[in-house]
């Protein structure tokens, strides 16, 4: 006989990044395992040094970092922590990026503009990621800019039945807060059984974060609208919505997103809001100035640790969602 036979089983470790721990631990719990003891600081000069305290030679390494402020030192750290791994000889090395840093940057609006989604997705590549496990991308698109494997989960399930569990459906009517939002919104639609509307908007190309409402279209007069997006970053475009939307004669407005980005004058736009309730999940940290009644976080970390066990067990990650 040639060659050596092993006996070893696959081993799961789960590591963290800084950025978010608070969601890490959760799912760290939620799979049963602890998180991989970590030295990690900032020297001086700003510069990142990690060290993990325990040995990955030939283990399925998971790695979690949500792209939060300062977004790119987050995206810095975690390149280091891939780096580390590979050459602490992974046997896999899994991304968990509960938020993609740069994904609106998905494409060129205009000439001499950078494509940045797929520049995150090559670094990573580079640095020896070999798969990426992601939650609500901007576009789907962005799941072609990696060169591997990308589980694409999703927050509606938790966000639907959330809204559905305390709203009387037959008042219901949800809204697409623009036009890329549509087909996110008809999946609304049809897990709780309500009628569509779309708002109308155009932004400003050469100022940030500047939209203009014109108009509702679909039937909310007298309805509880909810509006329903992928994440909220200055609040202006889902505050203009609702705006619109009780002038257009809604009795209430719930908003939803994945991701509550929530930066600049997001905090007074949402305080000074004629919303009822905003409805984030945890996917990034919520920033404490923001800690009011009518802001709801839902946890993802139920969702994300049983996608990570379908991946480690060689499963199904589609299977999670198959009910849509």
């Amino acid at each position: 006989m040639t060659g050596i036979k092993t006996t070893g089983e696959k081993k799961l470790m789960l590591f963290s990044g800084r950025a978010h721990p608070e969601l890490a631990e959760e799912v760290a719990h939620q799979l049963g395992v602890g998180l991989v003891p970590t030295k990690a600081f900032d020297f001086a000069n700003g510069e990142i040094y990690v060290r993990y305290q325990e040995s990955a030679r030939g283990a399925d390494c998971f790695l979690i970092q949500s792209h939060t402020a300062p977004i790119n030192k987050w995206i810095m750290e975690q390149l280091i922590m891939i780096d580390a791994l590979k050459r602490a000889s992974a046997r896999s090395i899994t991304v968990v990026v509960p938020f993609y840093g740069y994904a609106r940057q998905d494409k060129k609006h205009r000439g001499r503009e950078p494509i940045s989604a797929r520049l995150i997705a090559d670094l990573m590549k580079t640095a020896g990621a070999d798969r990426i496990v992601t939650i609500d991308l901007h576009t789907d698109q962005i799941m072609g800019f990696f060169d591997g494997p990308v589980d694409h989960l999703f927050a509606l399930p938790v966000l639907a039945d959330y809204v559905g569990a305390k709203v009387d459906r037959n008042k219901l009517t949800v809204v697409s807060p623009d036009a890329g939002r549509v087909r996110v919104a008809d999946r609304w639609c049809d897990r709780l059984g309500a009628p569509l509307a779309i708002v109308h908007k155009r932004r400003d190309k050469d100022v940030a974060n500047q939209v203009t409402v014109h108009e509702v279209v679909g039937d909310v007069k007298d309805r509880v609208c909810v509006l329903v997006d992928d994440m909220i970053d200055t609040g202006g475009t889902i505050c203009a919505a609702a705006d619109a939307l009780f002038a257009n004669g809604a009795a209430d407005v719930i908003v939803t997103a994945t991701h509550g980005v929530l930066s600049g004058p997001a905090a007074d736009r949402l305080k000074n809001s004629k919303v009822s309730e905003f409805v984030f999940t945890n996917t990034l940290p919520t920033p404490s100035e923001l800690e009011l009644d009518k802001i709801t976080v839902l946890s993802m970390a139920p969702t994300v640790a049983r996608a990570l066990r379908e991946v480690f067990e060689d499963g199904s990650v589609t299977s999670l969602f198959d009910e849509q």
